[in-house]
């Protein structure tokens, strides 16, 4: 399997395979392929798994594409601006913000992940579901706006702002700690919390969360008179 990442703000990635190869996305997440590709549409790992998907913000039914002979190309867009990241799972598992899953080969698992804790549910930035991609091969995932990769130490820390945080590998501590100080709560302008992330292992942090952006446009929607 090849695949190029091409594209600036509304990336793609193109993907080729050999024949016997395959890729599995959400129902209608394709967005070109080559002529010598089948498709099969199930609920991959039963009910039970796939309404976890559908908590996580993917569809209830994934699609399956396999090559039917050597060099079938398959493009996937993004769904936002922002950046794509190709990651191989046999480095370990990692956990995805809602939504974020692109497509992965059969080999790698998606779930439903349950954040740690109460705090880290209400004010992590991403609430209390979130996706985890475990197994083996190359799994695709989105990143709002730019995308970030440190590899943390073990016991090294990184504090982020809540909602810049776009996956890390499960070996990493996630948590959340309020702000000290009562002068940085009312004027810090950074809000109550910090997600605090632990070493050792990989974080993608991204510059432009989705709900952030949301709210920055909200002002400028027109607004129904009464």
């Amino acid at each position: 399997m090849q695949y190029k990442i091409f594209g600036d703000s509304l990336p793609a990635v193109t993907i080729t395979l050999n024949r016997g190869e395959s890729l599995y996305t959400q129902s209608g997440g394709m967005t070109w392929m080559s002529d010598n590709f089948t498709m099969d549409t199930n609920m991959k790992g039963g009910l039970l798994k796939g309404l976890g998907r559908m908590l996580t913000g993917e569809s209830l039914f994934m699609a399956t594409y396999t090559a039917q002979a050597d060099g079938a190309e398959i493009t996937f867009a993004s769904t936002f601006p922002g950046s794509i990241v190709a990651a191989d799972i046999s480095q370990g598992n990692i956990i995805i913000q809602k939504s974020a899953f692109l497509c992965a080969q059969p080999t790698v698992e998606l779930s439903m992940y349950v954040t740690k804790g109460i705090t880290s549910g209400l004010f992590g930035g991403e609430g209390f579901l979130l996706q985890r991609l475990a197994g083996q091969g190359m799994a695709f995932f989105e990143v709002d706006g730019t995308c970030v990769e440190k590899e943390l130490a073990p016991g090294e820390v990184l504090k982020v702002d809540t909602g810049n945080v776009a996956a890390f590998q499960e070996s990493v501590g996630y948590n959340v700690e309020r702000v000290k100080g009562f002068k940085n709560v009312l004027f810090g302008g950074e809000g109550l919390f910090l997600t605090k992330l632990t070493g050792p292992g990989k974080v993608w942090l991204q510059t432009m969360p989705l709900t952030r952006f949301a709210s920055r446009l909200i002002p400028f929607l027109p607004r129904k008179e009464d």
